[in-house]
């Protein structure tokens, strides 16, 4: 009887906390699908997505300073990295391939790598400092495209980078299928496979670890990783709502498959030691054991959500300008 009661508490404490956890929206309707966020402190954050569009908020999401950056309104910003209220690079993907600079706000935003090569497709884009950077892009004669920058983001040099699957490619989908640290690179990829890329710096040699996550087609496979300890999330973005090996963790040197996700997701993000928050056209969910199991906290449609690198704000972006706060 003492055990069924104990039982019974720990359940109702589950429940508690994932009733607590819920996402608020903040605003909606402006005409850009937003996947670049970039959450630098509790008040700081910028976001970017289609038709040009660049957004500041100085207050934590409560409201935002919108601009369409001049010269580029047809731009899709799938990427951006930010790193105060007055610095902050984009990527566009698509033809022309770009990455741009302000140190003004967003008053200004200067070219800093462009490429006309239809060819050239950026992914996503990571930066270990403000000094430091590297962007991924789609494999071009079966490599995957990686550029890197030692300049605070001034000049961008090629890199070597691992050889991809003919069908294998990476998913412009929140910016996160992309994530370094000071020494190390992690890619997660779909399409005909699913596999997680890693390399050690100097980023000579390059590994691979086939993914549990359902692949084959071009809409499916691994969408994005949190590598604290290796999660990653994807699906079939054209059957959104399908759960079936949407998401895997890694078990030591073994990755095995998740349960409980809501369906297709396109960005996870570590919040808080073992909890990870993971958002998608799908809904949002929560896994409070490292991505060993998940549960749906929201129906909302998003496509990415970041948390502060220095503080614990959680915001959320999606189409036509959807903004929404992560409250634990």
């Amino acid at each position: 009887m003492a055990k069924k009661n104990f039982l019974l508490l720990v359940f109702a404490c589950i429940a508690c906390n994932l009733t607590a956890q819920k996402i608020i929206l903040l605003q909606q309707g402006i005409p850009s699908n937003l996947r670049g966020l970039s959450v630098t402190n509790d008040h700081i954050a910028w976001i970017s997505g289609s038709n040009g569009y660049v957004a500041i908020t100085h207050n934590g999401g409560q409201s935002w300073t919108w601009t369409q950056v001049k010269g580029f309104e047809k731009a899709d910003f799938r990427s951006i990295e930010a790193f105060s209220d007055k610095e902050a690079i984009i990527m566009a993907s698509g033809t022309p391939a770009l990455i741009l600079k302000t140190t003004d706000g967003g008053k200004s935003w200067h070219i800093k790598y462009r490429n006309t090569d239809t060819t050239y497709f950026l992914d996503a884009m990571s930066f270990t400092s403000k000094k430091h950077g590297i962007v991924l892009g789609d494999p071009i004669s079966n490599k995957f495209l990686l550029l890197e920058t030692n300049d605070y983001g001034e000049t961008w040099h090629s890199i070597k980078a691992p050889k991809a699957i003919s069908g294998e490619a990476s998913f412009a989908a929140s910016g996160t299928c992309l994530r370094i640290t000071s020494n190390t690179i992690d890619i997660a990829t779909g399409g005909k496979v699913a596999r997680h890329l890693y390399s050690i710096s100097p980023y000579e040699d390059w590994q691979s670890d086939n993914l549990p996550i359902i692949q084959g087609k071009q809409s499916q496979g691994a969408f994005s990783m949190a590598c604290d300890k290796l999660v990653c999330i994807g699906g079939d973005y054209t059957n959104d709502k399908d759960t079936a090996n949407t998401a895997c963790w890694r078990n030591a040197k073994k990755w095995q498959i998740s349960t409980g996700l809501s369906g297709y997701q396109s960005c996870v993000e570590l919040i808080d030691r073992c909890t990870y928050l993971s958002t998608g056209t799908s809904g949002s969910n929560i896994s409070n054991n490292s991505g060993k199991t998940w549960a749906k906290i929201n129906d909302g449609s998003f496509n990415v959500c970041r948390k502060a690198k220095q503080g614990n704000l959680v915001l959320l972006a999606g189409n036509n300008g959807r903004i929404a706060i992560f409250k634990l």
